[in-house]
């Protein structure tokens, strides 16, 4: 019979063995390390989150994205007649618009997993259900989830979000920006060690030369016209030289040497190594890494109106884009089943893109409705304004014609405009 003590034992052993079960797989992940490393010269950085971040030009195409992606409004759409409309009565309505998870909003929800995918390399996304119903979306926290893509499974070991256990492919949405195999997502930070070890290195020496204000550095030497120097004199010009490093530190510009000690600089200021201009490389090399439009990050360009606009188009169109349609994929493929397909889809809605553009939005909406797309009531609905009278009307500019002089009858054909002028035997009655 086995005593107590003995089976508090084996129930020890039991926890050890799920624990080890639950353990996510080991993750090629960069390391945490946030001290330099010195060689030839200069300061290597592990390139991570934190230090990462620490660059201005990172921390600002970061928060640009992520904040650009959480601005729009995910809609779960379902096809009705030949158009597809809002499904608001579905549960993944109020998850994808007020609050997809406990402890946080839609705004923040979308905001960490962006920043997951451009820092991480990849945000994975576990929808929960209870009895076949989707409850919430847990945004799995960093260096939670074990991806094995060899055989499709993920291993998810998230206390903080209550996930525990191995999961199939199709049950953990996966997201990624940059990927070798399609498989596994690659963070940009990754691509860009090289150039966020200058920046790093860049913003060490800017606070080294605030810091001493500049220290001179270089040679101090016996006159060379003096010969047959030995032991003393060499400790005595140690000193000299340990003195003179003090008080450069300390602050001064100009100092004496003693005897025959003679000083040359070997330090080169910044002029000479064009430091501000790497800064301002540093800068626009990250910008390239990450999409983003060096005027977007406040760089010092020349700037225009015409410039502006169209780096507004190209931030849209090769930057925040694709960032949404792998977003909308992703979501359809594993949250939509395939007997549903092209039924019901995810889509952003982009139009809050220019929410606060007020000219451009008006301009937008102008045109829609001059080219039939939209109706005055559809842009006064989405407005949260009253339907006006006449409103649903579909109107189309009619400022064109045929180059035959034909113009067009309502119910359609054309109708020669000579046949419609009055004839000579009407004006005679």
């Amino acid at each position: 019979m086995a005593k107590w003590w003995d089976i508090s034992r084996i129930w020890k052993q039991r926890d050890e063995v799920v624990e080890q079960q639950a353990a996510p797989a080991p993750q090629a992940k960069t390391t945490q390390r946030t001290t330099p490393r010195t060689g030839a010269g200069l300061q290597f950085f592990y390139a991570s989150t934190d230090t990462a971040t620490a660059v201005a030009t990172v921390y600002r195409c970061v928060q640009l994205l992520s904040d650009s992606v959480a601005g729009l409004h995910l809609q779960y759409m379902k096809l009705k007649g030949d158009r597809y409309q809002e499904d608001k009565n579905n549960d993944l309505h109020y998850l994808l618009t007020v609050q997809p998870q406990p402890e946080m909003s839609i705004f923040d929800f979308w905001s960490m997993a962006v920043k997951m995918m451009l820092l991480d390399g990849n945000a994975y996304i576990y929808p929960r259900k209870v009895r076949g119903e989707i409850t919430d979306l847990v945004l799995c926290g960093r260096n939670t989830v074990g991806h094995d893509a060899l055989n499709g499974t993920y291993t998810i070991c998230d206390a903080y979000n209550g996930v525990y256990g191995t999961f199939k492919e199709s049950e953990v949405i996966h997201l990624y920006l940059h990927s070798s195999d399609g498989r596994t997502g690659e963070s940009v930070l990754s691509h860009a060690r090289n150039t966020l070890t200058i920046a790093q290195a860049g913003d060490v020496e800017t606070a080294n030369r605030f810091i001493n204000g500049g220290n001179v550095r270089g040679i101090v030497s016996n006159d060379k016209s003096v010969v047959g120097f030995g032991e003393y004199a060499d400790e005595e010009l140690e000193k000299t030289a340990a003195n003179l490093d003090e008080r450069f530190m300390n602050g001064e510009h100009i100092v004496s040497l003693p005897g025959q000690s003679d000083f040359k600089q070997i330090s080169l200021s910044s002029t000479d190594m064009q430091f501000l201009e790497t800064r301002k490389f540093t800068v626009r090399e990250l910008c390239r890494f990450f999409g983003v439009h060096p005027s977007f990050v406040f760089d010092d360009t020349s700037n225009n109106y015409k410039s502006a606009e169209m780096a507004n188009i190209t931030y849209l169109s090769f930057s925040l884009d694709p960032i949404l349609k792998r977003i909308e994929a992703e979501f359809t493929r594993k949250l939509i089943p395939q007997s549903l397909c092209c039924k019901r889809i995810f889509k952003f809605d982009r139009k809050g893109i220019y929410s606060l553009d007020l000219l451009s939005l008006a301009k937008y909406q102008t045109m829609t409705i001059a080219s039939g797309i939209y109706t005055v009531n559809d842009w006064r609905h989405i407005e949260n304004q009253p339907a006006v009278e006449g409103g649903d009307i579909t109107l189309v500019s009619a400022n064109l014609i045929p180059l035959n002089g034909d113009k067009f009858k309502p119910g359609g054909g054309t109708t020669n405009i000579e046949e419609t002028k009055p004839s000579e035997e009407d004006d005679e009655d």
